[in-house]
C-alpha cells in the first residue's frame, strides 16, 4: 500500500513540485486547495483533492482521521498581507491549528513537514565569517518571517507528532511568477536595482527543495530546522548575468535612490486597500546585505546533495518558460 501524504498550498508554485517529488517517490497524494484556486496544472496529475478550513480545527481533525495520511506536508500560506497580524493568523495560526489538529487525530502521523522561510531567521552582517554558524539567533526583518518564526515557536511545543522544517531562501523554477516579472523587465532592457549597497544573496532551486522534503520526510530525525540553498553564495549582479548571457540581452543597468523607494513604498501603503506589491516590509528583505547560508546540516543530517546551481537551474527555468510560451 502506498504511503499517503496530504500537501498543503497544493496550487502553488512549491507545492505543484512537491506534489511532483511525492508522487515520484510512490506516494499517494492529497492535494490540499481552496475551492477557488486555479488547479488545471494539476489535472493531469493522479491526486486526490481536498479542501480544508485551516481555521476550523476540528475539522482538520476529522480530515486527517479520514483519510489517514502517514505524512504531511505544510507548505500554505501568505506572502503578502496588510499587517503583521494578517501575516500571523495565517503563516502560525495556521500552522497550529493543523500540526494540533494531526497530533489530536487518532493517526500515527511519521512526519509533519512545515515549509517555512529564510526570512524567519534572517539577513546577516554583508562582511560576516563564512561558513556562517548552523545556528544563528533569529533576527527577521519582516512581517512575513516573523510570522513564519512564530509558526515555527508554535510548533516547538507540539511533543505528539514528530515534525521538520524546512527554510529555503529565495526559490525558483518553472512556474515561478515573481522573478519572471524580472525576466521580462530585462527583456525591455531593463537592469534595475535597489540603491548601491553591495549584496550576496542565495538561491535554492525549486527542484532540490522538493527532494530535500522528501528526504526530511524520510529520514530519522524530527523536532529541528534545516537551512536550505544550493549552497553558494551571489553577488547582486549574478542573477541578471545568467539571465542576459542565456537570452542574449543587453540591458542599461540602473541604481534607484533608496530615498525615493522609500516614499514610493509609504505611499503605496497608504493609498492601497490590499497588500501592495511594493512596501516597507518588503524593502527590508530587499535590500538586506547578506542573504546567505550554512546548509552543512541538512548535507549531515539528511544527505541533501543540491544537483542545481544558479546557471544550471536558471537556464531549465528559462527553458521551461520558452517552451510552454511564457515570454
Amino acid at each position: 500500500m502506498k504511503p499517503r501524504i496530504l500537501i498543503t498550498g497544493a496550487s502553488g508554485f512549491v507545492g505543484y513540485h512537491l506534489v511532483e517529488a511525492a508522487l515520484n517517490a510512490g506516494m499517494e497524494v492529497y492535494a490540499a486547495v481552496r475551492a477557488s484556486s486555479n488547479v488545471s496544472h494539476l489535472k493531469h496529475l493522479p491526486v486526490n483533492f481536498v479542501y480544508p478550513d485551516f481555521s476550523r480545527k476540528d475539522d482538520l481533525k476529522d480530515m486527517i482521521a479520514m483519510h489517514r495520511f502517514d505524512y504531511i506536508i505544510h507548505g500554505a500560506g501568505i506572502t503578502k498581507a496588510k499587517s503583521l497580524d494578517e501575516y500571523n493568523r495565517i503563516n502560525a495560526g495556521y500552522t497550529l491549528n493543523l500540526a494540533v489538529a494531526a497530533g489530536e487525530s487518532g493517526v500515527p502521523i511519521k512526519k509533519f513537514l512545515f515549509i517555512s522561510s529564510l526570512a524567519a531567521v534572517g539577513p546577516i552582517a554583508y562582511d560576516a565569517s563564512w561558513p556562517v554558524p548552523d545556528v544563528v539567533k533569529p533576527q527577521p526583518v519582516t512581517s512575513y518571517g516573523k510570522s513564519k518564526l512564530l509558526a515555527e515557536e508554535y510548533l516547538g511545543v507540539i511533543s505528539d507528532v514528530p515534525w521538520v522544517i524546512l527554510r529555503p531562501t529565495a526559490v525558483y523554477g518553472p512556474r515561478e511568477r515573481d522573478l519572471f516579472v524580472l525576466f521580462k523587465t530585462f527583456r525591455r532592457g531593463l537592469e534595475p536595482y535597489m540603491g548601491k549597497g553591495a549584496q550576496w544573496l542565495s538561491f535554492v532551486y525549486v527542484k532540490d527543495l522538493a527532494q530535500a522534503a522528501i528526504l526530511a520526510l524520510t529520514a530519522p530525525v524530527s523536532g529541528t530546522a534545516y537551512n536550505i540553498s544550493d549552497g553558494n553564495g551571489y553577488d547582486r549582479y549574478a542573477l541578471a548575468g545568467v539571465i542576459k548571457q542565456y537570452l542574449k540581452l543587453r540591458t542599461f543597468r540602473v541604481h534607484l535612490p533608496l530615498p525615493v523607494i522609500r516614499i514610493v513604498a509609504a505611499i503605496s501603503e497608504m493609498v492601497s486597500r490590499g497588500a501592495p506589491l511594493l512596501n516597507k516590509d518588503k524593502l527590508n528583505e530587499l535590500t538586506a546585505q547578506n542573504w546567505n547560508c550554512n546548509i552543512e546540516k541538512i548535507r549531515r543530517d539528511l544527505g541533501y546533495r543540491p544537483l542545481y546551481d544558479l546557471e544550471k537551474g536558471m537556464r531549465e527555468t528559462l527553458d521551461w518558460y520558452t517552451t510552454n510560451k511564457w515570454f
